[in-house]
């Protein structure tokens, strides 16, 4: 048999094609299509991601609703939405997927543009940002590419600006269902090895913080005591065999950085 090429993929490389089709291939966070004008309304899209998505910004975003924020990979603009929502005013977003970026412009979120992180960072001034996102993005970056971004982001921040992650978490329970579940992922993180990367390109506070459901309601009370409950013994041995207390289980970690 002959391997054959499809036709308008030739001179593409392999990451370069799983971004293309990001949203086509199911990989993107799941969502409604945009159709109609209620499909339109962000409020209504990103209604399942509320509760989340604002704990999060009152947990880890600066309370300066004059602060600029830029959320590098920002996929359809969820986070843009519930910034803006918050009150945030100088806010950004940008995100290398044409399909993601196409159906943020379909929400009205015209904050959200394409392009590569790198690139934008490249070009962004000295201490020009407050506070950098970077929400499911380090995953994506060979270790080369993952210092490069830190110290760009190291260099746009203004002294005390803030950089948030959220990284796939290796010593999580199960962490590899993040690392191995989508083809672009390149590597896992822990809590100490954020905290290695961020103090080499001169962060000087990082905290890593566990990604534990959210209570806000009766379903989300329940899973909540499960996590409570079912992590317990996972801890205790740990604890037994380290001789600490403290380690970080969910699939996911925070890593809040400050400049």
């Amino acid at each position: 048999m002959i391997a054959t090429t499809p036709r308008g993929t030739i001179g593409k490389t392999w990451k370069t094609r799983l971004y293309d089709a990001y949203v086509s291939s199911g990989q993107a966070a799941s969502r409604p299509p945009v159709l109609t004008d209620r499909d339109r309304s962000p409020a209504a899209v990103f209604a399942p991601f509320a509760p989340q998505t604002r704990h999060f910004i009152a947990a880890y975003v600066p309370s300066d609703r004059d602060a600029r924020i830029v959320d590098l990979g920002c996929g359809d603009g969820l986070l843009l939405h519930f910034l803006l929502e918050a009150g945030y005013r100088h806010v950004s977003g940008v995100d290398v997927s044409s399909e993601q970026i196409a159906r943020a412009h379909a929400l009205g979120l015209f904050e959200a543009e394409r392009g590569a992180v790198d690139t934008f960072l490249a070009n962004a001034g000295d201490q020009a940002l407050d506070v950098v996102l970077l929400i499911d993005v380090l995953e994506h970056l060979t270790r080369e590419e993952l210092f490069a971004v830190l110290d760009h982001v190291a260099r746009v921040l203004r002294p005390g600006g803030v950089c948030i992650a959220h990284v796939p978490n290796a010593e999580g329970l199960y962490g590899m269902r993040i690392r191995y579940g989508d083809l672009t992922h390149e590597q896992a993180f822990t809590a100490r090895s954020m905290s290695q990367a961020f103090a080499t390109v001169g962060f000087q506070s990082i905290a890593a913080f566990e990604d534990r459901p959210v209570v806000h309601g009766v379903r989300s009370l329940v899973r909540r005591a499960l996590w409570e409950a079912g992590t317990l013994p996972h801890r205790v041995l740990l604890a037994a065999e380290t001789g600490t207390w403290g380690s970080i289980l969910s699939q996911n970690l925070v890593v809040r950085a400050v400049r």
